[in-house]
C-alpha cells in the first residue's frame, strides 16, 4: 500500500475514480479533469496495474503565426512607389538597392553547397560540414538606373559601421561618373543594423551625406516584405550560380562572385 509521498506521487499520473458514496453533493465524473475519461484510470489505488493509458494522441506544439501584414503596409507600399518614381523621373537623383544576407552567412571551407558542378569528375566534400574556417557577410548595392550590382564581404557580424563603410568605398568608386547627382535615394528593409531607429546607423548615414554633400533619403519597403526590394533577386542568382563550388578560401569566393553575370 503507498502512503504519504509516495501516494502523492502516483497522483501525479493516475487519478482515483470518484466514489458517489463519498459525496452525495457532488455528480458523477464532476471531479474528473477536462480531458480525463473515467474508463481510462483505475478503481482504486490498490489496483494499479488495472490502470490503461489515456490514449492521448500527441499533439504538436503550435507557435505563434508571426504577423505578416500589418495595418500601414499598404500606405507604405505607396510611399515606397511614390517616393521610387520620382527618383527615377529625376536626372540628378540616383537610386541604390541594398541589402545584406546576414542570415544566410557564406562557410568558408570543403563543404558542399548542395549544388552540381560541370567537371569529368565530381568534387569531394567533407562528410560533415560542422567546421569551417571563417564566414562571409555579403552585403549587395545595385544601381536601378544600370542594374550595376556591386557585392562586398565582410568578416564580421552585420554592423552599421559596415554597411556604411560599404557605401562610401562604393561612392568612392562610381563618384567620377555621376557628376551631376545630388541625391541618393536608397532602397531598404528594417533590418536590425539598417532600422530608422538605430542610432549609429542614422548616425553614420547624416556623415556621410555631410562627406559626400548628398541629399540622401531612405525608402524602407513594409515589415514582412523585403522580398520586394529589388537587390533581392540578386541573392537568388547568387546561389544558383555558385551552389555547386566549393569555396574553400575568401579567395575562391571572392572570385565567382566576381565572374556571376
Amino acid at each position: 500500500m503507498l502512503r504519504g509521498n509516495s501516494l502523492q506521487r502516483r497522483y501525479l499520473w493516475a487519478f482515483l475514480r470518484h466514489n458517489p458514496h463519498q459525496c452525495q453533493s457532488c455528480t458523477r465524473g464532476s471531479h474528473y479533469p477536462e480531458g480525463i475519461q473515467p474508463g481510462a484510470i483505475t478503481d482504486s489505488p490498490n489496483h494499479w496495474g488495472d490502470s490503461q493509458p489515456l490514449r492521448l494522441s500527441p499533439k504538436k506544439t503550435q507557435k505563434i503565426k508571426p504577423l505578416k501584414k500589418i495595418a500601414q503596409t499598404d500606405a507604405i507600399f505607396e510611399n515606397v512607389f511614390r517616393e521610387n518614381q520620382t527618383a527615377d523621373e529625376n536626372p540628378n537623383s540616383l537610386r541604390l538597392s541594398i541589402d545584406t544576407k546576414a542570415k544566410a552567412k557564406v562557410k568558408i571551407g570543403n563543404l558542399s553547397r548542395g549544388g552540381k558542378a560541370r567537371g569529368l569528375e565530381a568534387k569531394i566534400a567533407d562528410h560533415h560540414d560542422t567546421e569551417w574556417q571563417s564566414l562571409l557577410v555579403p552585403f549587395g548595392i545595385l544601381n536601378t538606373n544600370n542594374d550595376q550590382l556591386s557585392i562586398y564581404f565582410g568578416q564580421s557580424a552585420e554592423t552599421s559601421d559596415f554597411i556604411v563603410d560599404c557605401l562610401s568605398d562604393w561612392w568612392e568608386q562610381h563618384q567620377a561618373d555621376y557628376g551631376d547627382m545630388n541625391e541618393w535615394v536608397i532602397d531598404l528593409d528594417g533590418g536590425s543594423a539598417a532600422r530608422s531607429d538605430r542610432t549609429q546607423f542614422i548616425k553614420r548615414m547624416v556623415e556621410l551625406a555631410q562627406h559626400t554633400q548628398l541629399r540622401i533619403r531612405l525608402i524602407y519597403y513594409p515589415p514582412y516584405h523585403s522580398q520586394y526590394n529589388p537587390i533581392e533577386r540578386c541573392w537568388a542568382t547568387l546561389e544558383n550560380y555558385w551552389n555547386g563550388a566549393i569555396l574553400d578560401s575568401v579567395e575562391t569566393a571572392l572570385q565567382w562572385a566576381a565572374n556571376m553575370r
